[in-house]
């Protein structure tokens, strides 16, 4: 930890800003979905391939990232990537078929990998642990306002301009960001000895072997993956395909969603840490989020009646998803804790991408195989998330005595 702690406000809207620009461009296709379709003449798979070749970039970046924000810190390495991200935003806005837009938004995917990993290792240095859990919270409110911007505002946006004309203004927003951030943030402490790549890489597998990371990693992967998936995409078409609202109200519906989700990063930014102290720790609001996002999407798939107070609570239930990193660092030494950090969004980023091109493909057999339409299509595929964000969700109550309370005293590598 540095000598001299660095004021949270000095850093933070420089950190903030590049979470929302992170958190617009995971989510902000699925409002301009239908141009995209029309504009370009994408299947179902092909929007959710291209959409989440954003994960598959972002996700592939996640351990190295791990590697580079512990040699050069926040400061140097996060400029860089969003500096990437905003070139990819700009080739998304000019790409004119399938293949530019996959090979700009896996740009956007490198550019934005370390947006969120790059804040919680500079607060893992600069602040003591009881104050990390709810500084991690505040830069989680960025993120929640980055997905309420990508509902409403730009659909407001798309009646005044062209979804290109929304991505360059992203990409000069993203530019911006990075050299806010690099004359803003400081430098965090060099580590006196980094041990070497190899040394690095055998934390990487102790990791990995680790029976409470498998513990952690299903739901983690497949209920936060899933989530961020729909929200990202799937979400619109289920409200204009399914249930048969228009994109205004589909917007709506995200509106609510993102506000509510930005609430629920409030709350645990401002009782996370009052919560512990009466013996409700992380792991069992963590428990307990994904249990209401479980019986939310229960109830959207059934078509219970509210719609927009089933998709409330669905994204209130995943709020809770920055306390999977909580959970798992409880059971690793300190050392590792970046890198265990940057292997559970590995494979939150995995699912995701699964998720979002796999419902897209659920889509395109069910029309061609049964004759079924979108709605149909989309019936299947969100009834599939359901059983099995249930498996995950099991598996983490069959572990729950094992796990819960286990502290790891392996060593750091």
């Amino acid at each position: 930890m540095s000598a001299r702690p660095v004021p949270f406000l000095h850093v933070y809207f420089a950190f903030a800003a590049g979470y929302l620009f992170s958190y617009l461009l995971r989510t902000v296709n699925a409002v301009i979905s239908p141009e995209l379709t029309r504009d370009l003449g994408l299947s179902s798979g092909s929007l959710g391939l291209l959409t989440s070749a954003y994960f598959v970039a972002f996700a592939a970046m996640q351990i190295p990232a791990g590697m580079l924000l512990d040699r050069y810190g926040p400061r140097r390495v996060e400029p860089v990537l969003l500096a990437l991200g905003g070139a990819g935003t700009l080739a998304f806005a000019l790409a004119d078929g399938v293949t530019g837009l996959l090979v700009a938004r896996a740009l956007i995917g490198l550019g934005v990998a370390v947006c969120l990993m790059a804040p919680l290792k500079a607060i893992s240095a600069w602040y003591p642990p009881e104050k990390q859990a709810s500084l991690a919270g505040w830069i989680m409110v960025a993120g929640g306002v980055g997905a309420l911007a990508a509902t409403t505002p730009v659909e407001f946006a798309l009646r005044f301009m062209s979804w290109r004309g929304v991505f360059v203004a992203l990409s000069v927003f993203a530019f911006a960001v990075a050299a806010w951030i690099w004359w803003r943030v400081p430098d965090t402490a060099h580590p006196v000895a980094s041990g070497g790549f190899a040394a690095q890489w055998a934390g990487v597998r102790t990791v990995f072997g680790d029976p409470r990371f498998w513990w952690i990693a299903p739901l983690g992967a497949f209920g936060m993956g899933s989530f961020m998936a729909i929200q990202g995409l799937w979400s619109v078409p289920w409200l204009m395909e399914v249930d048969g609202y228009d994109r205004a109200v589909a917007a709506q519906h995200l509106l609510a969603m993102s506000a509510v989700i930005l609430a629920g990063y409030v709350l645990l930014g401002m009782f996370a840490t009052r919560l512990a102290r009466r013996g409700i720790h992380a792991r069992h609001l963590f428990a307990l989020g994904f249990a209401l996002n479980g019986l939310a999407l229960a109830a959207i798939v059934a078509h219970v009646p509210g719609s927009i107070v089933w998709w409330s609570l669905y994204g209130l239930g995943a709020a809770v998803n920055i306390l999977a990193f909580t959970v798992l660092g409880d059971g690793f030494p300190r050392a590792l804790a970046a890198r265990a950090n940057t292997a559970l969004n590995l494979l939150m980023f995995v699912g995701s991408f699964v998720t979002q091109w796999g419902i897209g493909v659920i889509i395109d057999v069910t029309r061609s195989g049964t004759g079924a339409d979108v709605a149909g299509g989309l019936q299947r595929a969100f009834t599939l998330v359901l059983a099995l964000d249930a498996l995950t969700y099991a598996w983490l109550l069959l572990g729950w005595k094992r796990h819960a309370v286990h502290r790891s005293t392996a060593t750091a590598g």
